[in-house]
């Protein structure tokens, strides 16, 4: 069924209520929680890179207790064992059965803290339910809670003890995002605010479960013209003829630029997707997809090389008419 139009202005209502809410958290930072309510929207997940102390894991508390379903945070470390995230069979004496553990993945928010300091092994626990929703164990298969989004947070320069994660891994993202440093004003009201706890944060959700659900089933039904479509491949198509990458944006990488322009036209109340909101979208959805053709440089610096390449992309593919 097609929502109304005025089904529209009140998702966008509440959209911008869940935004205040996380914006008394996580100041001055519009940009930021535009883009993650728009990979919730989405039903992405989203990988956080940043320095530290720049309120990465608060921004996903602060989501996570705007909303009304279940969370978890799981510190990755290098000892974590992928039972610790998913859960495991034990035998059960009474029943003279086995039966199934749940792990702490099996919830709506989980906050993947300094996901890089875990080995592969661990890492890669995550890359079944990251893509369909559900894990195997034991031949067993076991669905987890609807909507799921995982925050996964990074330190971008600190290489003692950490994996760096695989390109499978990275590709299971539907965005990466930065925080940056606040300007001075809203540093300053850090300041004068002082330290606060996770604890501190109200646990108040506006949002419930059932209307994150449906917002997210109406983003396929976000128009998207055929010229508008043609631009999305133009600009995948040229990341793939482009010298500086090892290699090209892959037919997901695709889908999720569409899926994340859809996103953000029904944020922002509209019912077809503008060239512009493919623009805005291509930077956080696409740049960790990317790998540029030198070893061994900084990640912030990689950053910023890949994300160079695909702004001079965006100024020479040509905006349909």
């Amino acid at each position: 069924m097609t929502p109304k139009p005025a089904d529209r202005d009140g998702i966008h209502s509440s959209l911008q209520a869940l935004k205040d809410r996380m914006g008394t958290i996580i100041r001055g930072k519009s940009d930021v929680l535009d883009s993650v309510l728009i990979c919730l929207l989405g039903g992405g997940h989203i990988l956080l890179e940043d320095l530290p102390g720049m309120g990465k894991t608060t921004l996903a508390y602060a989501l996570a207790r705007a909303l009304s379903g279940s969370f978890q945070r799981i510190q990755f470390t290098s000892d974590l064992l992928p039972a610790d995230v998913l859960g495991v069979s034990v035998f059960n004496e009474k029943v003279r059965d086995f039966e199934f553990k749940p792990g702490p993945v099996f919830a709506n928010i989980i906050l993947a803290d300094e996901i890089n300091r875990t080995t592969p092994k661990t890492q890669s626990a995550l890359l079944e339910v990251m893509d369909r929703g559900r894990i195997s164990i034991d031949g067993e298969t076991h669905l987890v809670g609807q909507p799921f989004m995982v925050f996964a947070t990074q330190n971008p320069v600190d290489f003692e003890g950490t994996f760096p994660l695989p390109d499978s891994q990275m590709d299971r993202f539907f965005m990466r995002l930065e925080m940056g440093y606040p300007s001075y004003q809203d540093e300053m009201k850090v300041l004068e605010a002082g330290f606060r706890h996770y604890d501190q944060i109200a646990d108040d959700p506006i949002v419930d479960l059932e209307s994150v659900l449906l917002w997210q089933s109406m983003v396929a039904g976000i128009f998207v013209e055929e010229s508008v479509l043609d631009y999305i491949l133009k600009l995948v198509v040229a990341t793939r003829s482009e010298s500086t990458f090892q290699a090209g944006l892959s037919p997901r990488g695709a889908l999720s630029l569409k899926a994340a322009a859809q996103a953000r036209a029904l944020y922002l109340g509209r019912e077809f997707v503008l060239p512009e909101d493919v623009e805005k979208m291509l930077l956080p959805v696409c740049a960790h997809r990317l790998k540029s053709t030198p070893h061994g440089s900084n990640p912030m610096e990689e950053r910023r090389r890949v994300e160079g390449v695909l702004r001079h992309i965006l100024e020479t593919v040509p905006l349909p008419r």
